[in-house]
């Protein structure tokens, strides 16, 4: 087995454990510990649990989808039938042929994948609108887009690349017909993409549409006259169809499925999954927010209580310490998000960082009231008034001070709970920057790193 084969295989391996865990979490009552279910969380997030589930069978299953897009008439189904080797889907000069979304099963010459092809409706016909979703929808599922162009590019066309660009999928330009255009190469097509992002406010096509991401081909080529000689001398001419000229996105197609083919279903699987869990995440915390902030008043009240009536500084800081652990991970129990002791204290370090002022303004608030009550204990506050009253007023804004921080601590944490829900060990964003962070330079998923990492 070469390196870059075991490589494959090992991000294959880590995502499918990864989507195991996930499934083995998410799908347990257990997860919310001693909180009754939900009917309505777990009717909201019942869909996404179903896309967990679907990013496993993906893995598999081991089949690389690849789907077709383009404006109608551009050629898409010709290009299917041309790696396929035989015209099963319909084509023609009216618009409008493919109606619905077709898979086919096509096994290439090496025979070691399986690739299904997805041929799509043209993005600019008749309830373009529904249609448009529908293209949305079986992008998120494809691992691989070609988008079929043909003539010059259109300011429509280049709008739906853009767009799929947002599906973060790695991407092929096919210019088709080029028995039709025969002046068109890699270089002018391009500079025309340039040009048109220039012209108008998309996003640069520059780090995801390379010059060796454009193939050339004429999927279908238009028919020619041929002069055939007789033996007798006679001259007659006939009509005959050139076979198709589609063998460099063949190579193309092969040379990444070969490259970076496991690898591939390993990040879609996982940013399907992400985007699930993350889902999964914002739908809890909406719906238990009344639970939350119970817990939340419940905790910054007893922190508040028992930092005013310790007299020691340092227990004060401890106390407050291990109260706001025991917080994040109260609402991580009640939203059900896997969090552990030591990813807790990583978060309260997180979150203290970026509540800044803040929380350090507690800590130095603590250390300060909390010497002013030691100071009072010390000189015998029960004996003088004057201590007493110095103590109840160091303790009390000691405590308001804990439990302002407790309150701020818990409300910080929902977000980072929810931002945060797929970075455990083999949470789905933490394997995909594993992967992104192995790639090889020259290869499509290499491209997609920017956009997969933010």
């Amino acid at each position: 087995m070469t390196k870059n084969s075991s490589q494959q295989e090992t991000h294959f391996n880590q995502a499918r454990a990864g989507l195991q865990q996930a499934i083995s979490w998410y799908a347990s009552f257990r997860r919310h510990w001693n909180y009754p279910p939900n009917p309505n969380l777990q009717a909201a997030v019942r869909k996404d649990l179903q896309a967990l589930k679907g990013a496993l069978d993906k893995l598999d299953q081991t089949v690389i989808k690849i789907s077709t897009f383009g404006l109608v008439s551009c050629g898409k189904s010709s290009v299917i039938n041309a790696l396929l080797g035989q015209p099963i889907l319909e084509t023609g000069p009216l618009h409008g042929i493919t109606q619905w979304p077709k898979s086919l099963r096509w096994t290439p010459a090496s025979g070691k994948v399986q690739v299904e092809l997805i041929d799509t409706p043209g993005l600019d016909e008749v309830e373009g609108e529904d249609r448009a979703k529908m293209a949305r929808e079986v992008a998120q599922e494809s691992d691989l887009i070609l988008f079929v162009v043909a003539g010059d590019i259109t300011r429509t066309e280049y709008s739906a690349l853009c767009a799929l660009r947002k599906s973060q999928k790695p991407l092929i330009l096919v210019f088709n017909k080029i028995d039709l255009y025969p002046d068109k190469d890699r270089e002018t097509i391009y500079r025309q993409l340039q040009q048109l992002n220039a012209a108008g406010d998309e996003e640069e096509l520059d780090e995801i549409i390379a010059t060796d991401q454009i193939v050339m081909i004429a999927a279908k080529p238009q028919q020619i006259q041929v002069r055939i000689e007789a033996a007798d001398g006679q001259i007659t001419t006939q009509w005959e169809t050139p076979p198709p000229q589609i063998e460099e996105l063949q190579e193309t197609i092969l040379r990444i499925l070969n490259r970076e083919g496991r690898s591939l279903l390993a990040l879609n699987a996982l940013v399907q999954a992400r985007d699930a869990e993350v889902n999964i995440a914002k739908k809890t915390i909406e719906i238990r927010q009344e639970e939350a902030q119970e817990i939340i008043w419940q905790y910054a009240k007893y922190k508040a209580l028992a930092v005013a009536a310790n007299p020691i500084p340092l227990l004060d800081l401890l106390g407050g310490f291990v109260a706001d652990l025991a917080l994040i991970r109260a609402l991580a129990r009640l939203y059900g998000l896997p969090i552990t002791s030591y990813e807790a204290g990583n978060l309260w370090r997180r979150i203290l960082a970026s509540s800044g002022g803040l929380l350090f303004g507690e800590i130095a608030g603590s250390l300060f009231f909390g010497v002013g009550k030691s100071g009072a204990a010390i000189t015998g506050m029960f004996e003088s008034p004057m201590s007493l009253l110095a103590y109840g007023s160091a303790a009390s804004v000691q405590g308001a001070i804990a439990g302002y921080g407790a309150y701020i601590i818990g409300q910080v944490a929902q977000v980072y709970l929810e931002k945060g829900c797929t970075w455990g060990a083999l949470g789905p964003s933490t394997l995909i920057a594993d992967i992104l962070s192995q790639v090889e330079p020259n290869t499509i998923i290499y491209r997609l790193r920017q956009e997969l990492l933010q």
